[in-house]
């Protein structure tokens, strides 16, 4: 992915977008417990697996000269938990780890290979729960352009980016459907181009949504 042809914002003038998104951001400290906002907001009736186990994703804004956008991956066709499916970098916690920051670093530079000279975290979204039993810190952090990727091709598809205006715009935002065990279960999706955004990661975006509107 080339990235070399815009030119960064200077670090030194943050744009008002930015102090706005840092203002409504969690203290990097103050982790979630990865209760706190999850597929049941759709589906009170859903039961989470237990016990749960801990995973992190980064939310990475890059600071284009002609608009913050988001960074999505979108996972290989032949894996076999979610494939095809559009989503943040990131994992389950190690035991290497040192937390949950340290996760998401680590699997997003081996994920896509983006190195953490060109990250700077912002703070962290309220805490993700799925109905599959994983509690979900999401990092939220900007990202200088300049930099090169290398995607982990078993893993990764392909890596695109999508205006953050357009996941701040509530006119993007719908609500779907689809049956599943013989339950009809409702989830999150954004629509944007060819790109079908939905379930956990939708939901992430949507908690940003609402954090920046109320910060």
């Amino acid at each position: 992915m080339d990235t070399a042809d815009r030119t960064p914002i200077s670090a030194a003038t943050p744009s008002p977008l930015r102090l706005q998104v840092q203002r409504a951001m969690r203290a990097l400290d103050d982790l979630p417990r990865g209760d706190e906002f999850g597929d049941r907001d759709l589906n009170p009736s859903l039961s989470p697996r237990s016990p749960r186990r801990s995973a992190a994703v980064l939310v990475p804004i890059v600071e284009r000269r002609d608009g913050h956008t988001v960074l999505l991956t979108r996972r290989s066709d032949h894996l076999h938990d979610h494939p095809g499916q559009v989503c943040f970098p990131g994992g389950r916690l190690d035991d290497t780890d040192r937390g949950p920051i340290d996760a998401a670093l680590r699997e997003t530079a081996e994920e896509i290979g983006l190195s953490r000279e060109y990250v700077d975290l912002a703070g962290l979204l309220d805490g993700y729960e799925t109905v599959t039993g994983y509690g979900v810190t999401p990092v939220v952090a900007f990202i200088r352009p300049g930099f090169d990727l290398t995607l982990d091709d078993f893993e990764v598809a392909e890596v695109f980016e999508v205006p953050l205006a357009f996941f701040l715009d509530e006119a993007s935002l719908r609500i779907h459907s689809g049956m599943r065990d013989g339950r009809r279960r409702f989830f999150y999706a954004f629509e944007y181009e060819s790109r079908y955004i939905w379930g956990a990661t939708a939901g992430m975006l949507v908690n940003l949504q609402h954090r920046i509107a109320q910060g």
